[in-house]
């Protein structure tokens, strides 16, 4: 579909997906950029709200199972209030909006009212929280039919909409949303109107998240054993011959990080990749950036550099940031790579490399190992006395790399080309999670990623709070950096990259 252009004075009811941030559709995201007003629900992950511009009014609704915010008629109202106003209203509700999701009153509402609404169709709970538990609704060995129920209308009242005569022998596939509280009583009517008592039966709590949980069990056992293993909601009930194929197609549950609560501490533009490759093995994430990369106060050192490039006989990188600011600045003064045309390059790691290919130069120099200590060692093999060095990199770098080159006979101009600053994001979350003890893994990236994550935390509590939390390094520069600023470092990668650090992570969880 085509990039769309949101009008004004208009409501999309946008289905959020079940719980994994990944499963939000094309259109919804689209949405979401464009909209003035984002209502949404507590089942709406909040990390979908990044997707929302800067300026828009966000307001949160609540819609948590008896405890509601709003009431659904003030929702409505809200809504219909917004889109008067000529807004463009994005309203985020769990799963599908259709599906048990009040979005088919909500609609009727702005219906009535003549206010334009579109609505955006999302991945539904009751089908993707069994997909990541193993277990197919339908399957041509088993059953050719689902039905999903309601599971909060109380099952023992007289004007019960469910005939459970009809359901519970006319249907393969029985799915029942936010039943946990009733499971009872739906356990009960489904056997008392001639479902097999020993019919298999599966919740999946928080489906398709980190925190997924499945316990399984019959019609006339899983009251006891969602008791036994302390299941609470939101959960999904199936029950059905279909759950016997969890044994053979559970994936998701066998994530090698799952349930593990692992911290990000690398600045959030950079984060992403280490994000994606521990969520990608189970992990639930929590982002809390302690550094931000900024620009130099100061352009002037850079500039004049790069109008006297054609003195410079080498150009060496230590971070990708570096070479990032470096080529920004580059173009902003109107130059371009032909400017770089005689000089040689050297970078830090493979990373930092990959970036400098980004802009059509291949390294001459990629040291063994990913630290200062290892591209001076590659450049004792080059002739150094008198050759000019531009070094670009962060304002309060290690000096260990231009001492050494001007041991070598080098001039070194060592300039900084961006700076990092202490940054405050997620630190009541991060306290409140290290105060639970339901964090597992903090993991640092860098020096300055461990001096500002100690800072975040109250000094007379750092001790008890990182009590039993294991903390891992990229490197041994770092790590020597967390012990010795308290401390304990459980896991250090060998090779000193983020697929080294997840390598490491494995490793020392026997995985």
């Amino acid at each position: 579909m085509a990039a769309i252009k949101v009008n004004k004075g208009k409501v999309y009811l946008i289905g959020a997906g079940p719980g994994d941030p990944d499963l939000i559709t094309v259109r919804a995201v689209e949405c979401l950029k464009q909209a003035d007003v984002v209502i949404y629900d507590f089942l709406a992950v909040p990390k979908l709200l990044q997707y929302v511009r800067e300026g828009a009014e966000i307001i949160y609704v609540g819609k948590k199972g008896g405890d509601h915010t709003l009431p659904q008629k003030k929702i409505n109202e809200l809504i219909a209030a917004k889109a008067k106003e000529g807004h463009a209203v994005a309203r985020l509700k769990g799963g599908d909006p259709f599906i048990f999701g009040r979005g088919g009153e909500e609609a009727e509402v702005l219906a009535a009212e003549g206010i334009p609404f579109e609505i955006v169709p999302g991945v539904t709970s009751p089908v993707a929280a069994p997909a990541y538990a193993g277990i197919p609704l339908t399957h041509r060995k088993y059953t050719s039919s689902v039905a999903f129920v309601t599971g909060h209308e109380d099952p023992t009242k007289e004007d019960s909409s469910i005939d459970w005569s009809k359901l519970a022998t006319g249907v393969g596939t029985l799915v029942f949303l936010m039943g946990v509280k009733n499971l009872p009583g739906i356990t009960e009517n489904l056997i008392a109107a001639g479902r097999d008592p020993k019919t298999p039966v599966a919740l999946v709590r928080w489906g398709t998240t980190p925190q997924q949980k499945t316990v399984v069990g019959t019609l006339d056992t899983i009251v006891e054993d969602v008791q036994a293993a302390g299941l609470k909601p939101p959960a999904i009930i199936v029950v059905g011959k279909v759950v016997k194929l969890r044994e053979r197609l559970n994936w998701f549950e066998k994530m090698p990080l799952l349930g593990k609560t692992v911290v990000v501490t690398r600045a959030r533009a950079q984060a992403s990749e280490l994000v994606d490759r521990l969520a990608g093995l189970g992990a639930e994430c929590l982002e809390c950036p302690t550094i931000k990369v900024v620009p130099p106060k100061d352009w002037s050192p850079l500039d004049s550099a790069i109008d006297n490039l054609g003195t410079y006989d080498w150009l060496v990188f230590t971070s990708v940031n570096g070479v990032s600011f470096f080529f920004e600045r580059l173009y902003k003064k109107d130059k371009d790579v032909r400017a770089l045309k005689d000089i040689r390059t050297a970078a830090i790691g493979p990373a930092t490399a990959k970036r400098l290919r980004d802009f059509g130069f291949k390294s001459d120099i990629i040291p063994e190992t990913y630290q200062a200590e290892s591209i001076v060692e590659a450049f004792t093999k080059e002739p150094m006395k008198n050759k000019k060095v531009l070094l670009p990199r962060a304002k309060e770098a290690r000096p260990i790399l231009p001492e050494e080159l001007r041991k070598m006979g080098a001039v070194v101009d060592e300039i900084a080309a961006y700076e990092t600053e202490q940054a405050l994001e997620n630190v009541d979350a991060l306290i409140k999670r290290l105060e639970e003890g339901s964090i597992d893994l903090l993991t640092f990236t860098s020096s300055s990623t461990v001096r500002n994550f100690k800072v975040l935390l109250p000094p007379e509590r750092f001790e008890s709070l990182i009590e039993g939390v294991t903390v891992a390094s990229i490197g041994p520069i770092t790590a020597d950096t967390a012990r010795e600023l308290g401390f304990k470092v459980d896991i250090t990668a060998k090779d000193y990259t983020i697929d080294g650090l997840c390598e490491a992570i494995l490793q020392h969880y026997g995985l």
